[in-house]
């Protein structure tokens, strides 16, 4: 009876051994492959650009060439129409570089509320040009914050181009608002929190696209690369918070983040 519990004992633990070394064969494969997509991006990248310019250069001679207008209009479009997909082609491969590269974060006590009004500053003429009025709703005094202020920039930008985006392509009229909203909060365990609301009067999002919007390359846009928001909550994410989706079809979207007050070694201490 004891042999056999023994027995037993070493099986299970031969077979445990087996699967963790599977699981770290499979994590060294995906690594190895996630490089080597990573180099072959690049690798696309670089000739694009290059194709863009001699599209270019094409246009250019074409207008000067001695023929007729009739001959030169079709030559021209289609010049256009090469250089609009290979420019396309460049930025879905620059969004997937964003996304699938590594997150170095230089993180700091910093001011949200700073931050967002840089952010607010840069965008605003962006969003008057799609008919999107902005405003903003920061919370008084230093909103601390503890992150790397570019990269949650960054973050909260691919939100509001979401936003703007999804407004932009709504049927029918409406107003047409961007609201960024800060304020104070507390997590599970009493530590203070950052908390950020990117909130849109656009068509909102119902539950089954909802349950799929932070998946790569899901997008309900027509031309989105559906990298966006997926590349926002890994950001976030890594700063050791989170990111909440509240919508309703009809009636707009609100994304909420929520980032750390201090850090993440003197959270531990105080919890």
């Amino acid at each position: 009876m004891a042999a056999a519990a023994a027995t037993h004992l070493v099986r299970r633990h031969v077979r445990r051994v087996r699967a963790a070394d599977a699981r770290a064969r499979r994590a060294e494969r995906l690594a190895e492959l996630g490089s080597m997509t990573r180099g072959l991006a690049h690798e696309i990248k670089n000739p694009l650009s290059t194709i863009g310019l001699n599209v270019q250069l094409l246009s250019e001679g074409v207008e000067e060439l001695p023929i007729e207008d009739e001959a030169r209009a079709p030559l021209l479009r289609r010049l256009g129409s090469l250089g609009r997909e290979a420019e396309r082609l460049r930025g879905i491969l620059t969004d997937f570089l964003e996304y699938a590269g590594e997150l170095r974060l230089d993180a700091r006590a910093a001011d949200l509320n700073e931050a967002m009004d840089e952010l607010i500053d840069f965008f605003m003429p962006q969003a008057e040009q799609q008919g999107v009025r902005m405003r903003s709703d920061l919370v008084g005094g230093r909103l601390e914050a503890w992150c790397d202020p570019p990269l949650i920039k960054q973050a909260v930008l691919n939100l509001m181009l979401n936003a703007v985006q999804a407004m932009s392509q709504q049927p029918g009229g409406g107003p047409r608002e961007l609201i960024l909203r800060t304020g104070r909060g507390e997590d599970d365990d009493r530590n203070p929190t950052a908390i950020l609301h990117v909130i849109d009067t656009g068509p909102g999002i119902d539950d089954a696209a909802a349950a799929r919007i932070f998946d790569p390359y899901f997008t309900t846009k027509s031309g989105g690369t559906g990298l966006g928001l997926p590349t926002a909550r890994r950001i976030v994410e890594a700063h050791g918070g989170r990111i909440e989706l509240h919508s309703e079809p009809g009636r707009g979207t609100d994304l909420r983040l929520t980032l750390p007050a201090t850090p993440p070694a003197e959270n531990s201490i105080s919890g």
